[in-house]
C-alpha cells in the first residue's frame, strides 16, 4: 500500500470492480505498469480478478481493504494541520537532500 500507483488502483477498486483498462483510465497509468501492479496486489491478496469472456474484472478482495483505505483517508484529513506544521518533518527532509 505504499506504493503510489498501487494505492491509486486499490483507491479506483474502492467504489466498483473495474476492467485493467478502467484503471488505467481512473489512475493514468500505463496499461502495463496497471497490469503489474495488479499482479502484485493479487499476489498480496488485496485484489481478486474474475474471467469475463475477454476481460479481466478486478475488485478489493475484501471489504476490510476499502475500510482501511477510508480510515486512512480520514485520519491523515485529521492530522494534516499538525503533519504541516511539524518542523521536524521538514528538517529530516533537508537534512537528507543534502547528505
Amino acid at each position: 500500500m505504499a506504493d503510489p500507483s498501487r494505492l491509486a488502483i486499490l483507491e479506483a477498486l474502492a467504489d466498483s470492480p473495474l476492467t485493467v483498462s478502467e484503471i488505467v483510465e481512473a489512475t493514468g497509468l500505463s496499461q502495463p505498469n496497471a497490469s503489474n501492479h495488479l499482479g502484485c496486489l493479487r499476489d498480496c491478496g488485496l485484489v481478486s480478478s474474475t474471467q469475463r469472456g475477454r476481460h479481466v474484472t478486478y475488485q478489493l478482495s475484501d471489504p476490510r481493504v476499502a475500510a482501511t483505505l477510508q480510515l486512512a483517508d480520514e485520519l491523515l484529513a485529521d492530522i494534516a494541520r499538525g503533519i504541516y506544521a511539524c518542523t521536524r518533518y521538514g528538517a529530516a527532509e533537508a537534512e537528507t537532500e543534502q547528505r
